[in-house]
């Protein structure tokens, strides 16, 4: 099992984690302020919210968030619609992170169809961002998934880059918190790939909006 790159590097964020906890868990961590996510723009762009759809207290209580958004938004051009769930955590010390929505899709019915990642370029920031791709089905539906975890003026795809960095900042700077933000197009008669540009460019019209929202 120990020759199993994937298990050594699990065994690894573990011990790093285990460090970090027992090395600071004696120091007060800084926690950024942040505004409430239920003040997040109903307006970006061309995009107008359609309809805010809050989780349930039962959903709340597993994924032990500090705060969390999940809304639609609708182009007022071309009627399409881009769904927008931000799960924000002001620490990650006792516990909390967040849950990968490659795990909460599937257990919410949603098969995967493709997983990749995707580069992005979004207005103020110097090089494009790199986002999860996840394209799901359930039953006749499908939708085109980008995901990715924003922290400490970072976007990170990976699980175990977080993860890492989120070690390293409860280190360096006595801060773990962190924002997954997810963005869910339905595929509709045009295709998957009109689906992912329309998420693409529902990407670029949100990404200032999570600059002034998360913290730096």
């Amino acid at each position: 099992m120990t020759k199993n790159p994937y298990v050594r590097v699990v065994t690894v964020l573990l011990l790093l984690e285990a460090v970090a906890f027992y090395a600071f868990a004696s120091r007060q961590e800084t926690t950024p302020p942040v505004q409430p996510l239920v003040l997040f723009p109903s307006v970006i762009g061309d995009w107008l919210i359609y309809r805010d759809f809050p989780l349930d207290q039962e959903v709340l209580d597993v994924l032990k968030a500090d705060d969390t958004l999940n809304r639609f938004y609708v182009d007022q051009t071309t009627r399409e619609l881009a769904g927008l769930y931000i799960a924000y955590f002001k620490t990650q010390r006792y516990g909390q992170a967040p849950h990968s929505p490659k795990n909460c899709l599937p257990g919410s019915g949603w098969e995967p169809v493709k997983a990749d990642f995707l580069s992005v370029r979004v207005p103020g920031w110097d090089a494009p961002i790199k986002v999860n791709r996840y394209v799901v089905e359930r039953g006749d539906e499908k939708s085109v998934t980008l995901y990715w975890y924003q922290s400490h003026n970072r976007v990170i795809a990976t699980e175990y880059a977080a993860k890492f960095w989120a070690v390293a900042d409860s280190i360096r700077y006595r801060r773990s918190d962190t924002a997954l933000v997810r963005i869910m197009v339905p595929v509709g008669p045009a295709g998957v790939e009109r689906a992912e540009q329309t998420a693409v460019s529902f990407t670029q019209a949100v990404f200032p909006a999570l600059l002034r929202q998360l913290p730096l």
